[in-house]
């Protein structure tokens, strides 16, 4: 794989995302949203991903958060599928959590979830590896606030179900990947992170 040191599309999906998760925070801190999607992209980058993966990456939570100032999801998507193409558009909603099944009924947080993990198995490569990247960022930003705080239970109750629930999520999305077939590389990282969080929630 040749390395540019530049990606014209990948300015433009980070752009595009910045403009779209504007004033949003990640949950519990002050954070700026970007540095999620941002930091998806550079594990992406660090296993060697092409750029398609590695925008689906910095997209990946645009049409889930990012339904207000006037953007419906339909129109999000279509944004998306214009601007980087079906092929990233296609990603992005294989990791996007869908509010409604196929025939149309709304699903409950947890049904969100098992429809998410069900989804895998129809996913692409990209998609895959998008799923993993987005687990560890966000497994080891919670692994790393309850390191340094003194009171976990303020990390703990940003999540609705608390510890035990959201330390086996990260565990149930890895033994999802790796039912499916999904071997690379990345797995070990995904699997130790998680593992970690299931120690640290006493799961």
């Amino acid at each position: 794989m040749t390395v540019t040191g530049y990606s014209d599309v990948i300015n433009h999906a980070l752009a595009f995302a910045a403009k779209h998760h504007d004033r949003q925070v990640r949950k519990g801190t002050k954070l700026p949203y970007l540095t999620h999607p941002a930091n998806v992209a550079i594990i992406l980058t660090r296993y060697g991903r092409d750029d398609g993966t590695v925008v689906a990456g910095i997209l990946h939570d645009v049409i889930e958060d990012c339904v207000r100032d006037g953007y419906t999801r339909e129109m999000l998507e279509q944004r998306i599928g214009d601007k980087f193409g079906d092929k990233i558009l296609d990603t992005v909603l294989a990791v996007t959590y869908r509010r409604h099944d196929d025939n149309g009924v709304e699903l409950s947080g947890d049904e969100r979830k098992m429809d998410y993990l069900e989804r895998l198995e129809q996913a692409g490569e990209g998609a895959r590896w998008v799923c993993a990247a987005d687990k560890i960022h966000n497994a080891s930003s919670i692994v790393a606030d309850l390191r340094r705080t003194i009171d976990p239970e303020t990390v703990w109750n940003r999540f609705s179900g608390g510890k035990a629930s959201t330390a086996r999520w990260y565990r149930q999305v890895f033994e999802r990947l790796r039912e499916v077939g999904f071997t690379a590389p990345i797995m070990n990282e995904l699997d130790q992170v998680s593992s970690e969080l299931s120690r640290m929630a006493g799961y």
